[in-house]
Parts: C-alpha cells; sequence; structure tokens
C-alpha cells in the first residue's frame, strides 16, 4: 500500500509538508466522489490551509489535463438537473454561479438548453401536478401549481398561461384568477418541492428537491456530470489509464 493511501484504496487526508503535494491529494479526494468546479476545488484548498500558489498551480495543471472542466461540468450540470428535476433556465444559471462556474461558461451551458423544451417540462410540470390534485377546489390546484414551478424558477407569465391552458383543455368550468402574491410566495406545505427556495427556484445545497443526500460528499444530489470521477478515481488508486502519468505529474 503507497504512503497516503487507506486500505480502501481512497486517499486519506494529506500529511504532506509539501503544499502542492497536499493540494493533490485533496483534489484527487474530492474528483474521486464526483466532479467538481474550479472554485468549489479551490476553496477546499483554502480551507485545507493550501498556500494561494500552490493551489492556483495544483489547479492550472489539474485544468491543463482534463481533470477540471468547468465548461463540461456546466453543460452536463444542465441537461442533468433540467431533465432529472425540471428546473428551468433561470434557476440552473443561479445553481452553477453559486457553483463558481463563469458567467460565459453559463451562458453558453444554458444557451444549449432549448426554449421550446424549457415550455414543454414546464407545462408537463403544470398537468403533473394539476392530475395529482383533481377533486379539490380549482384555486388550490392553481396555487400549489404555480408555487411548484415558481420554485423551480419558471417565470409567472408562462406559469399563468400554461395553468389557464391546462385547466381548460380538463373542461374545467372555473377557471381561477391568480394572485401574483400567491405565486411569489408560493404554499410551502403543499408537499411539491421540500427543498424549497421560493421564487428563484433554488434548491439547498445541501439535498435536492427528493431531500436525497447525494451520495460521498454529504452535499446535494447532483448527477455526476462526466467521467472525470471515474478517471480521477482510476488515477487515485494507481489504475493503469491515459491520465495516470498525468495525475502522478500533477
Amino acid at each position: 500500500m503507497s504512503p497516503g493511501q487507506r486500505a480502501s484504496g481512497s486517499p486519506s487526508e494529506p500529511t504532506s509538508d509539501d503544499p502542492e503535494a497536499r493540494a493533490r491529494q485533496i483534489c484527487l479526494r474530492l474528483l474521486t466522489a464526483e466532479p467538481r468546479t474550479r472554485a468549489e476545488l479551490a476553496q477546499a484548498l483554502h480551507r485545507g490551509g493550501v498556500p494561494a500558489e500552490a493551489a492556483e498551480a495544483v489547479l492550472g495543471r489539474f485544468a491543463d489535463v482534463g481533470l477540471i472542466d468547468d465548461a463540461a461540468f456546466a453543460r452536463a450540470w444542465v441537461e442533468s438537473r433540467h431533465y432529472s428535476r425540471g428546473l428551468s433556465r433561470r434557476s440552473l444559471s443561479a445553481e452553477l454561479h453559486r457553483q463558481g462556474v463563469q458567467a460565459d461558461e453559463i451562458r453558453e451551458a444554458v444557451g444549449s438548453l432549448d426554449p421550446d423544451q424549457e415550455v414543454a417540462t414546464a407545462r408537463r410540470l403544470v398537468e403533473q401536478k394539476l392530475a395529482a390534485s383533481r377533486g379539490q377546489p380549482p384555486e388550490v390546484r392553481a396555487r400549489r401549481a404555480a408555487g411548484t414551478l415558481a420554485r423551480k424558477g419558471y417565470p409567472a407569465g408562462l406559469v399563468f398561461r400554461l395553468i389557464k391552458e391546462v385547466l381548460e383543455q380538463e373542461g374545467s368550468r372555473e377557471i381561477p384568477g391568480l394572485d401574483p402574491d400567491q405565486f411569489l410566495n408560493p404554499d410551502p406545505d403543499d408537499g411539491s418541492d421540500p427543498a424549497g427556495g421560493g421564487y428563484s427556484g433554488l434548491p439547498r445545497r445541501n439535498r435536492d428537491p427528493s431531500g436525497t443526500q447525494r451520495p460521498g460528499a454529504g452535499a446535494p444530489g447532483r448527477e455526476p456530470p462526466g467521467p472525470a470521477a471515474a478517471i480521477t478515481a482510476r488515477c487515485a488508486l494507481g489504475g493503469k489509464t491515459p491520465m495516470e502519468s498525468a495525475c502522478i505529474w500533477a
């Protein structure tokens, strides 16, 4: 067993006096669990007491060999979170911003989501929410559907239109007028999105909207956006991969 590894083969807490070696160990440990943005790794290195110069040197080399790729991370995040959680472009942008992705990379990733697809997703969410509340008063159904989409970041105008259209398709004789105050302050007890977050539609950092904790790091449920985690895991374990020499050199 090589120094700095547990019996399981995963990197142990760094003990090296060399700040760059300590930075490499921290980054590999985190990347083994899941892909991370450069900003997230920089924060971890700062918390670990790694000097700024050593941190920048290691982060730069990791980026050079492709172990850090914020643009790819952002693209995969948008695809995963939109299709699995139904989040709007607004919410996706805010999530990526919180993770330290640069504005131009956020715009490119979010821009890859077709506006028609976003509307189709919003309509599906409205249909699902209204279908689940049949038999309840129309104003309650509309308010809860609006609240669900509000927390996912959809604009009020779009939500009002879709709720009206879906209720009309149901043949509802009573189409409630939607109060903007109800939309901007959605019912927190409707059970539609326990992560909450008000109008912004932003899930809390430590859990996803289903309440499921993401594996490994105890932070939000997030689908790994790409193969970086597997690559770094094999590198950290000494596996024979094309990136092995880069990992050792980094």
